[in-house]
């Protein structure tokens, strides 16, 4: 009896000796509170009451930005959100050098946020975000490879404005269409007056292209549905008959 109460206390102290860890997972083992090894994935061995384990996942952790108030440098107050991409790449340091690595990303997510978008105006906010995007990325990467971490994206997701705020941006936008289409006219005009000068050249300096030009003209007239057609007359010809010989 008592060889059966010893067995069986020894299969269950195996039995609690025993853990699985998936692909993903990593067991950071502590030997009597020091670190002792990174242990996983598979079957492991943990002796009770001398070693312990943290799980650690190694998957990419998604986390959303909550939503930060910002004042950008042209003194515009906007409402800001994000998502951050990233993963563990050293259990022993997501462990060890940090408390919490999940929380202490996502408040310096938040701080990084503010102080990024805060150095740049509206315009560069909403028509730059693969640039601010990355430099957030970068920075957090900086931060957080102390503790074992990877960021490997970052992405602005809404930048919100107030009411008053989006009709300024409409009338600028209209504004600015505007300009453009005055710009293209004027362009328009300054081109046809300089194709109408060198066309005016060419015909004082080739009398029979004025000829020509006027032939032209009766051919146009003549295709109109008008009772009456004026026929031009080159000035030449009367200049020629008038100082013909009688």
């Amino acid at each position: 009896m008592p060889y059966l109460v010893f067995a069986l206390i020894l299969l269950a102290f195996l039995f609690s000796a025993l853990r699985i860890l998936r692909e993903y997972q990593r067991g950071v083992i502590f030997l009597l509170g020091r670190f002792y090894k990174v242990k996983g994935p598979g079957l492991i061995i943990v002796v009770p009451f001398i070693q312990q384990m943290v799980r650690v996942d190694l998957r990419t952790v998604v986390m959303d930005v909550p939503t930060q108030d910002v004042i950008s440098r042209d003194n515009v107050s906007v409402k800001v959100n994000a998502v951050v991409y990233f993963r563990v790449i050293d259990p022993e340091k997501a462990v060890i050098q940090v408390e919490n690595f999940y929380e202490a990303t996502s408040q310096l997510a938040q701080t990084t946020l503010r102080s990024v978008l805060g150095q740049h105006e509206l315009d560069e906010m909403l028509s730059e975000r693969d640039r601010l995007n990355a430099d957030i990325q970068s920075i957090l990467d900086q931060h957080t490879d102390a503790w074992g971490i990877k960021v490997a994206n970052v992405e602005i997701k809404h930048v919100d404005l107030d009411e008053s705020m989006i009709r300024a941006i409409a009338r600028q936008a209209e504004a600015e269409r505007e300009r453009r289409a005055k710009v293209i006219h004027a362009e328009g005009e300054l081109q046809a007056s300089q194709k109408l000068l060198e066309a005016a050249q060419v015909l004082v300096r080739q009398p029979e292209a004025l000829q020509l030009r006027y032939l032209q003209t009766l051919t146009e007239i003549a295709g109109d549905r008008s009772n009456t057609i004026v026929f031009p007359l080159p000035m030449e010809l009367f200049e020629s008959l008038r100082t013909r010989p009688t």
